[in-house]
């Protein structure tokens, strides 16, 4: 209801919020005399479906707060590091599951796990668990890490897998869009469709026991990720306040 003196009328769309409201509301709200700008392609293909017109704009990253302190080549081949998180829809207990797989074929494997809340009960035997890790700690964990879990059913553009690609994991991850971003199947990580922890688990498997498949993903993951800057994001947005095409 802001008359036009206070300013442009934009809506920031960073995931199909449907999980947090009623979906005819949520999708409504697509239809709105607003200029629609979205993180991800998928986000995208959704508001052209609906006939409405978005900006594509992806998120920036902080490369002076991640980055790879140790080449991949000098990690120990089954390091795997996840978030934990209580989302359903966060693929967690997916994730664990793949994560029981491996340890089945690799009981030595070392697996870390970092998240917000207390330690869950449900982690796999001998895993260490990470509350809030500062910055700095959980730049660490991503440096100490080779592999990078990410179970996610469904993301708008996820930060966790692409700040472990900035570290120089390699990436095994499920085959949703906000993942596609970023993640492109045998090339710059690996991708199994969501909801299968056993697809997910083999991709594990194949990374722990390929090296040179796992260095390659993981420095080709970082060629790619080091394209989003935040510079190119804040150079974008300020292109759509100013009404630029």
């Amino acid at each position: 209801g802001y008359p036009p003196s206070q300013g442009k009328r934009l809506y920031l769309i960073q995931h199909l919020e449907t999980w947090a409201g009623p979906g005819e509301r949520v999708m409504a709200t697509w239809r709105l005399p607003l200029e629609k700008i979205v993180i991800a392609h998928w986000l995208q293909e959704i508001g052209e479906g609906l006939g409405e017109r978005c900006r594509y704009i992806p998120n920036g990253l902080d490369f002076d707060a991640f980055g790879p302190d140790r080449p991949p080549e000098e990690r120990g081949r089954a390091s795997l590091l996840m978030l934990h998180h209580t989302l359903s829809w966060k693929g967690t207990q997916d994730g664990l599951l793949a994560l029981r797989h491996v340890r089945e074929r690799h009981p030595d494997a070392t697996i870390r796990l970092f998240g917000t809340g207390p330690r869950p009960r449900d982690l796999p035997p001998g895993c260490e668990y990470h509350r809030r890790p500062a910055p700095a700690k959980l730049r660490r964990l991503y440096n100490e890490a080779s592999i990078f879990l990410a179970p996610s059913l469904a993301e708008g553009w996820p930060l966790p897998p692409a700040e472990a690609m900035m570290s120089g994991c390699a990436l095994a991850a499920t085959d949703i869009g906000g993942h596609r971003e970023y993640a492109v199947h045998e090339e710059t990580a690996l991708l199994s469709p969501p909801s299968n922890p056993g697809a997910l688990a083999e991709n594990l498997l194949r990374l722990i026991e390929d090296d040179a498949l796992r260095h390659r993903l993981a420095r080709r993951g970082l060629e790619t990720i080091r394209r989003f800057t935040w510079p190119r994001a804040v150079d974008a947005f300020e292109e759509a306040l100013r009404g630029r095409a």
